[in-house]
C-alpha cells in the first residue's frame, strides 16, 4: 500500500473510533472505596462517680474481664482498622501517643480507662503507630439547670429519672459480664434510651417560649455533630476507622453514620 493511502486509512479509522477507545485509561492508585467505620460505645471504665447518674462500674481489671478485653482486641483487630479515634481532644494527641509508644515498649501499664484497655490494645494488635483524639465541646452554656429550680415538677421528674437510671445501671454492673454490658451499650434499645433522655426535659421552658430544655438537647447534638465532623475528616475513601466513645455519643454518631452517603458502618456487635 502506498504511504499516502496508509495515512488516509489511519485517519479514517481514527475518526471512526470513539475517543474512549483511543485514550489509554489513566493509572491511579487512589482507593475510591467508601470508608468503613466501626462505632464502639462504652460506659466509662474509670467512672469517678461525678455524674448525676451514679453507679459503681464493673471492675475491668479482674482476670475474667482482662481475658475478655484481650480477646476483644484481637477480634476487633480483624476489622483491620487504619485509624483509631478515641474520646479525648485532639490537642492531647502528643500526650496519648507518648503513652502509646511507652506501651509498645512495655514501659506503660494500661490504666483502667477504655482509651487504654481497648484503644491501645487494638492499635497494637493492628500494627498502628499511633491513635487520635476526636472529642469536641459545643459553644455556650446550658441554661436549663438553673431554670429547673423554678419548675418543681420538671425538677422532680428529672430526679426520679436519675434515681431509676442509677439503680438500673448499678444492677446491670453488679450482675452482668463485661461482654454483656458492652453488647447492651451498642444495642438499638440502648441507643433509643440514650437519646430519649433528652426528650424527657425537651419541653422545659417551652410554655414561656424560653426553650431551655430544647436548647440543652441541641447543644448535645451540636457537640456530636462536631465530633462526627472529625470522624469524617479521618474516614476518607479507603480508610477503616474504629471510633471508641461513650455510648451516649455513639447513639447519635450512629444515626449520623447511617445518614452519611459517603461512608458505611461495620456493625460492632459482630465483634463483641
Amino acid at each position: 500500500m502506498l504511504p499516502v493511502l496508509r495515512l488516509l486509512l489511519a485517519m479514517l479509522l481514527a475518526a471512526a473510533l470513539p475517543l474512549t477507545a483511543m485514550a489509554k485509561p489513566a493509572k491511579t492508585t487512589e482507593n475510591t472505596a467508601p470508608a468503613k467505620i466501626m462505632l464502639l460505645g462504652v460506659f466509662h471504665f474509670d467512672n469517678p462517680g461525678l455524674d448525676a447518674v451514679k453507679f459503681t462500674p464493673i471492675d475491668v481489671t479482674t482476670p475474667a474481664s482482662q481475658k475478655y478485653l484481650t480477646t476483644l482486641a484481637e477480634r476487633i483487630a480483624r476489622f483491620k482498622p487504619t485509624r483509631i479515634l478515641l474520646e479525648y481532644p485532639s490537642e492531647r494527641d502528643a500526650v496519648f501517643n507518648q503513652r502509646y509508644q511507652n506501651y509498645l515498649a512495655n514501659t506503660f501499664e494500661l490504666e483502667r480507662n477504655e482509651i487504654y484497655q481497648i484503644g491501645f490494645r487494638v492499635a497494637k494488635q493492628s500494627g498502628l503507630t499511633g491513635v487520635s483524639g476526636f472529642d469536641e465541646e459545643a459553644p455556650g452554656e446550658d441554661s436549663l439547670w438553673g431554670y429547673l429550680e423554678q419548675v418543681p415538677k420538671a425538677q422532680q421528674r428529672l430526679m426520679a429519672l436519675i434515681e431509676v437510671e442509677s439503680k438500673r445501671l448499678q444492677h446491670a454492673h453488679a450482675t452482668k459480664t463485661l461482654r454483656a454490658l458492652l453488647r447492651a451499650d451498642n444495642s438499638p434499645a440502648d441507643d433509643r434510651h440514650n437519646k430519649g433522655f433528652y426528650l424527657t426535659l425537651n419541653d422545659v421552658g417551652a410554655k414561656e417560649k424560653l426553650f431551655h430544655g430544647a436548647d440543652m438537647a441541641a447543644r448535645w447534638w451540636q457537640r456530636n455533630f462536631r465530633m462526627y465532623a472529625n470522624v469524617q475528616q479521618a474516614a476518607q475513601p479507603g480508610e477503616r476507622v474504629l471510633v471508641i466513645a461513650g455510648s451516649g455519643h455513639t447513639a447519635i454518631l450512629r444515626d449520623l453514620l447511617h445518614a452519611d452517603a459517603d461512608r458505611v458502618e461495620e456493625p460492632v456487635l459482630d465483634y463483641l
